[in-house]
């Protein structure tokens, strides 16, 4: 027994061979069945490269349906064989390496295309038919006296052997005569059927325009007229048409008859029916799906002055855990679980219930007051979550985080309801989960632009949108400018000048950070070149020097010391003009492995310093252990000194922590000095160096050298 098919050509062949062995049993054709499958195997290929573009292209996938009427398979069996057989075999076929679920959705929108486009060529087919046998009719009608006997014989060939319904009335609507096509699609045995008249076959589901249509052809204002239409069978069953009614005039242009033309379109229009059902509604739950739930949220979005609409979006809480623990189908059936509950709480009018994918639900409700019912729908949801659902013999605890938003109909576009409401609920989940929030726009704003700073971050420093700043650092002894810290800022198109508050944290997360560091590292230790190289590297002030933040991302790269190292000599700047900044937060209880790289740029001669010393609850004893030459006071201790006199208290703790340092042979720098008293204040307790607006704020490179001048000529 042979294997499956090795390649995507194999597989391709493989099912255009099931499709032609499924469709050639039902298709007039004088082909074998080989040639047949010659003629199906470019439609697969074409299936195949619809199911697997990158998006869906409907237009495709109509035009293959198409193909098939053009191919002769014309008989409805044959358009059910060929879903039946895409249904079953493409995805399994053509689908290799893509998500199954996708796929599956993928197929079902397909197949509905498939459908269109065969109803259409269908249609257009049958149209042709039904106008070649109207002129015939025509025809029949105008041709002279002595080929009368021939024109009739020819109508009553085609009005016999038609495979569609024919049937001809007077303008009193009285039905004269039908043909045996028409008899077997209303299930009659009586051509006459029963003297009945053209108006007693009225429907609930005719459109407006039918019977005014129908009543403007027997007043002789409209030749024809084409329409969909249903009729009730005798035995009460409905049978759907398409429908086209000619009116037939005399030699003289009196209108005379009209003749009706009718195709069964019931088989196909329950086909699409329920292909619209698989298109629109989930798979495992049964309830509306994403796209179904768009159309109906856009559909609220436009409706008219005065109306609203709440949307209430839900996520289980710790849900990947059932999936991780007890596996996928345990999963499913809470899913299926939690759709039945959540169905039951959306049944007053205006509300729908849909899932979105995975474990996200959302319930919409809409009218012209959805303030509270918003709310008292959303409280119906968590409470009908209360209740532990029972799977394979274990109670499991269902939770979930609610984003609720509401609002009047026309302000805003589906994307923008459903991003809020995502949002809105992600944000009841950082709170603890369990519960919901309601929209707000500002934190929506914030989300989105903080969203945004993260996307736009990659291209923002291949773009150079970075600068950097220097704030200046000083001896508190004689006043002389030691060095500075550099600081980033990011210089965004729309949003002006950004701290490193808005896009460090960003940079961390995504890992930006790395090439970001090493980029202000380079710029940094260059400027320290510079600096060296137009003051000298001598006086009073001694040599300037840098220091550049380290995160604790940065920390941890394993690229840390070479990036460095190789910095350094690529600049010829000797390893003690760069100060490397660590807070205390990123070292407390660290390990030895974490430590080694620092260990290692202090012994090149590269200064450590302990940032934000203070804010942490690090043991003073793990300082010895710690590769550090400075501490860094933070400006929290500073801030009591505004006022005089000091907190006595706040003295004893910063006299003790530079005593401290001191005797570990550890410089001490005090950030946030504002005034004055503060600067003298930190001098009599010992400080070493400091740093803050009273000196100046963080600015361009050549302030630095500015303030090094007055310094060394005061």
């Amino acid at each position: 027994m042979s294997g499956e098919p090795d390649g995507p050509q194999d597989r391709l062949r493989r099912f255009a061979t099931i499709w032609s062995r499924a469709v050639f049993p039902v298709t007039s054709t004088s082909s074998t069945r080989t040639e047949f499958e010659a003629e199906l195997l470019p439609l697969a290929r074409r299936l195949s490269k619809v199911l697997r573009a990158r998006s869906f292209d409907a237009e495709e996938a109509r035009a293959v349906g198409a193909a098939l009427v053009d191919a002769h398979c014309t008989d409805p069996e044959a358009l059910s064989q060929t879903l039946d057989c895409v249904d079953a075999y493409l995805v399994l076929y053509c689908g290799e390496g893509g998500d199954p679920e996708d796929l599956r959705a993928r197929s079902a929108r397909l197949q509905h295309a498939m459908a269109a486009g065969f109803a259409g060529a269908l249609r257009a087919r049958t149209l042709a038919e039904q106008e070649a046998i109207a002129q015939a009719a025509l025809k029949a009608q105008g041709v002279v006296a002595e080929a009368l006997h021939a024109s009739e014989a020819r109508f009553r060939a085609v009005f016999e052997g038609a495979a569609i319904g024919i049937g001809i009335a007077d303008l009193d609507g009285n039905i004269l005569q039908v043909n045996q096509a028409l008899m077997r699609m209303f299930g009659i045995a009586d051509p006459a059927l029963g003297g009945r008249r053209a108006m007693e076959w009225t429907h609930p589901d005719d459109a407006p325009q039918v019977w005014r249509l129908y009543q403007e052809l027997v007043r002789g204002e409209r030749e024809h007229y084409h329409v969909e239409k249903a009729f009730y069978r005798p035995d009460g069953t409905v049978l759907w048409t398409n429908l086209t009614v000619s009116l037939l005039r005399d030699a003289d242009g009196t209108p005379q008859y009209q003749l009706a033309l009718m195709e069964d379109t019931t088989e196909r229009r329950l086909l699409n029916l329920r292909l619209r059902y698989e298109a629109t509604h989930d798979a495992l739950t049964g309830l509306p799906n994403r796209s179904f739930f768009f159309e109906r949220l856009e559909k609220a979005l436009n409706a008219g002055p005065g109306q609203r609409f709440g949307l209430c979006y839900l996520d289980l809480d710790g849900f990947k855990a059932v999936n991780d623990s007890l596996g996928h189908a345990a999963g499913d059936r809470l899913l299926v679980e939690v759709a039945d509950r959540l169905q039951a709480c959306a049944t007053a009018p205006g509300e729908m219930v849909a899932r979105l994918g995975g474990d996200e639900f959302v319930a919409l409700t809409t009218g012209p007051d959805t303030r509270h019912e918003v709310d008292e729908l959303a409280g119906r949801i968590m409470n009908a979550l209360l209740s532990p659902v029972s799977v394979d013999g274990r109670e499991l605890t269902v939770r979930g985080s609610i984003g609720i938003v509401e609002g009047p109909a026309g302000e805003r576009s589906p994307a923008e309801v459903l991003r809020s409401a995502d949002i809105t609920m992600y944000r009841a989940k950082s709170a603890g989960g369990n519960r919901f929030e309601l929209a707000d726009p500002e934190a929506d704003a914030r989300v989105i632009t903080r969203h945004g700073l993260t996307t736009a971050l990659p291209a923002a420093l291949e773009r150079g949108e970075f600068f950097i700043e220097y704030q200046p650092l000083v001896h508190l002894g004689d006043g002389s400018v030691r060095g500075a810290e550099a600081l980033v800022r990011w210089l965004h198109p729309q949003h002006g000048v950004l701290g490193p508050d808005r896009f460090i944290p960003l940079a961390e997360h995504t890992g930006l950070i790395v090439p970001l560091g090493r980029w202000v590292l380079e710029q940094s230790v260059l400027q320290a070149r510079l600096w060296r190289e137009r003051y000298g590297e001598g006086g009073a002030a001694g040599p300037l020097r840098i220091n550049v933040n380290l995160s604790p991302c940065q920390l941890t790269h394993p690229g840390l010391v070479q990036d460095t190292v190789e910095i350094l000599e690529r600049t010829g700047v000797a390893p003690d003009a760069l100060c490397l900044e660590v807070t205390e937060s990123a070292l407390i209880g660290a390990d030895d492995d974490l430590l080694k790289p620092l260990r290692r740029l202090a012994e090149m001669g590269v200064d450590i310093a302990l940032d934000d010393f203070g804010t942490g609850y690090s043991n003073l004893a793990n300082l010895r252990r710690l590769p550090v030459s400075v501490l860094k006071l933070d400006r929290s201790f500073t801030q009591s000194m505004q006022q005089f006199p000091a907190d006595p208290v706040d003295l004893k703790i910063v006299e003790g922590i530079v005593a401290l340092a001191h005797s570990l042979d550890l410089a001490v720098t005090v950030e946030g000095v504002e005034t004055g008293a503060q600067a003298e204040q930190l001098r009599i307790l010992g400080c070493d160096t400091a740093q803050g607006w009273y000196y100046a704020r963080p600015g361009p490179p050549e302030r630095l050298h500015e303030l090094a001048l007055v310094d060394a000529t005061g």
